[in-house]
């Protein structure tokens, strides 16, 4: 009896030891291996993007924002009948079964079933009531002027990251810091938000302050929408800047897209044409040709040509004008557009001097837009020109350029001889408060003053008495050059298919606006005095009153007259109109500010927004009813404007 009592007593003490030694194992020695395998399962850690920076107009309208949303996830563990939980899925368009089906059988801890889902999506899925689903509150990219300004901005991928456009460019600055979103499962493996674990704060983006003027990008692109519309052109491009400065009011290409939607559309929409895309420019090109030929002083501007009733042989290949013209002088050749006259100028210059110039205006290399995907064109090697190379360039065939090259070509003559970077950021505010802010930059000095203001007297003559005549602004002076290139295709040009452009600035003897156009193979009329210039006039007419420049005396003494000291010039337009400014605070689905606006802006802006505006008095709007900031579906459907004279303050009755 008493070995049995031992034995029993040593087996004890042995199971003792070994539950013990596992015990010692298990909380000593293993401890952090099963406390890590713990955390795992009780701890499920999400890693979301902070919300962007919010993008502001020049007056400080919102153009993109970050919204809060939800995004629904699963745990399959929870899901029990997996095959009912993906039929429930059935009519939801934002959840690819297929993709949630494949994470079920690969026994996945948890899944996305759908992100960024909007309000009445997540509704219908929370109604449902299905186990193991789950939500969470992620910030959606929201662009609350649809598709106004869309290749411009471009857009932001499922993780917040820029991926086309502004958006791109900027996604350092834009983006926010990493947050993490931690949820606790208790022990029947339910989930639980835990309020240790919520969003770790994250350092937000920074809000970047436009110069691009949503007005002003209203107008462009319904302008330019109409021109290609009415000419069944393929696409279209439009830029519309300050000349002295290089900041950009608006740019506009079409096709365009909703950044909202922009899956629903392809590379072709998502395009910034106006820094992307290179073509032939044709006669606008004769900018070069005519700064060339001052420079040099190879050319008087009272030089005459003979322009031999429309041809010219050039190394045994025979040139055509769009007319037949006899003899012009070089004023006149600039005016008219003659090719003939423009291949002897160029000749007179010689080819290295031409090249010269071309590179002097920034043709051949990037402008340094802060913009992605900028083209540089194509300019040939000075050698592989030749005599026949140096003709066809003196008219703008045989050379590529972007619209936005163009554009700072013709702002350097309206600026008086100053190469500009041209910019869209105006300021860049950070979250500790920090502000950036973007300053004009001259990048070269292509020609002199005195060029400048020659060239600026004959592209006055082009809309006055030449081919640019549709160009013209009523009570304003306007410069410009007509463009109309044949598409270069293989084995030589296209004999239907052509580029009608136009670029030009107002007014003329102290610009304020410039604007490049251009329209891509229009059918039926294709010079560029008749499809380009127009919309030129039309946008020119709308803004130059939105900018603050009222119409100018009678024009001074007629070109080629001395420079007249006393001369009037147009008042320079507010500063403030387009520089970047404190943001309105006014969020999507509110009315937005219309003060200051030309009564036709203001009453296209408000129906725009599907309301009915009611317009008192005359000029610009200095009040308005509902206030900014009041909700469009509690306004009503009526806006009421009150218009007087610029700076009016008397009471509305």
């Amino acid at each position: 009896m008493k070995s049995r009592a031992l034995l029993v007593l040593a087996l004890l003490a042995v199971w003792t030891g070994l539950v013990v030694a596992r015990l010692y194992e298990l909380q000593v020695v293993r401890h952090a291996e099963f406390s890590s395998r713990a955390e795992r399962q009780q701890h499920l850690e999400v890693e979301l993007a902070a919300p962007r920076g919010t993008v502001y107009d020049a007056r400080g309208r919102e153009l993109a924002v970050s919204i809060d949303v939800e995004s629904a996830y699963a745990l399959p563990h929870e899901a029990g009948d997996r095959q009912a939980f993906l039929q429930a899925m059935s009519g939801i368009p934002e959840v690819d079964r297929d993709r949630l089906r494949e994470a079920f059988e690969r026994q996945r801890r948890w899944t996305w079933v759908a992100r960024k889902l909007d309000p009445a999506t997540a509704r219908t899925l929370r109604s449902r009531g299905l186990p193991g689903l789950h939500f969470l509150h992620e910030s959606k990219r929201f662009y609350p002027l649809t598709a106004s300004a869309g290749p411009l901005l471009g857009f932001v991928g499922l993780d917040n990251d820029g991926l086309e456009g502004l958006e791109a460019r900027w996604d350092g600055e834009l983006s926010g810091g990493v947050v993490h979103r931690t949820l606790l499962r208790d022990a029947r493996r339910g989930t639980l938000q835990s309020p240790e674990f919520s969003f770790r704060d994250a350092e937000p983006g920074s809000d970047l302050y436009l110069t691009v003027d949503a007005s002003i990008q209203y107008v462009v692109e319904r302008e330019l929408r109409r021109v290609v519309e009415a000419s069944r052109a393929t696409s279209g491009t439009a830029i519309v800047l300050d000349p002295r400065t290089g900041a950009v009011l608006a740019v506009a290409s079409v096709p365009d897209f909703d950044p909202n939607r922009f899956a629903a559309t392809g590379r072709e929409e998502w395009r910034n044409r106006v820094v992307t895309d290179a073509y032939e420019p044709g006669s606008t090109f004769k900018l070069v040709t005519a700064a060339a030929a001052l420079e040099t002083n190879r050319v008087d501007p009272f030089d005459s040509f003979d322009c031999e009733m429309g041809s010219v042989m050039v190394d045994g290949i025979r040139i055509g004008d769009h007319k037949p013209f006899g003899r012009l002088t070089f004023r006149e050749v600039i005016a008219n557009s003659s090719n003939v006259g423009a291949i002897k100028i160029g000749l007179a210059v010689g080819g290295e001097a031409l090249h010269r110039q071309v590179r002097a205006f920034g043709f051949g290399a990037p402008t340094g837009i802060d913009l992605p995907g900028e083209s540089t064109g194509i300019v040939h090697p000075l050698k592989s020109w030749r005599r026949v190379g140096t003709a066809y360039v003196s008219f703008g065939q045989g050379i590529s350029v972007t619209p936005l090259q163009v554009a700072m070509a013709f702002a350097s003559v309206a600026n008086g001889g100053n190469l500009l970077r041209p910019y869209v950021v105006g300021r860049i505010v950070r979250a500790d408060g920090e502000v950036i802010e973007a300053r004009p930059e001259v990048v070269g000095h292509p020609i002199s003053p005195a060029t400048a203001r020659t060239l600026g007297r004959m592209f006055e003559a082009v809309v006055e008495e030449g081919t640019g005549q549709a160009a013209a602004v009523p009570g304003y002076r306007v410069a410009g050059k007509t463009g109309t290139a044949q598409i270069a295709v293989q084995g030589g040009y296209s004999p239907d298919r052509f580029v009608a452009s136009f670029a030009g600035f107002a007014p003329a003897r102290n610009p304020v606006l410039l604007a490049a156009i251009a329209i891509h193979e229009p059918r039926g009329r294709y010079h560029g005095g008749e499809v380009a210039a127009p919309a030129f006039a039309a946008i020119a007419r709308q803004v130059l009153p939105y900018l603050g420049v009222a119409p100018e005396r009678e024009p001074a003494a007629a070109w080629p007259g001395e420079p007249e000291p006393g001369e009037e010039s147009a008042p320079e337009a507010n500063p403030t109109r387009y520089a970047a400014a404190e943001p309105a605070s006014v969020a999507p689905g509110t009315l937005p500010d219309l003060t200051g606006m030309p009564a036709r802006l203001a009453v296209a802006t408000t129906a725009a927004l599907g309301l009915s505006p009611r317009v008192h008095g005359e000029g610009v709007v200095f009040r308005q009813s509902p206030e900014p900031g009041a909700s469009i579906s509690a306004a009503g459907p009526i806006v009421d404007l009150w218009l007087g004279a610029r700076g009016a303050e008397r009471s509305a009755g």
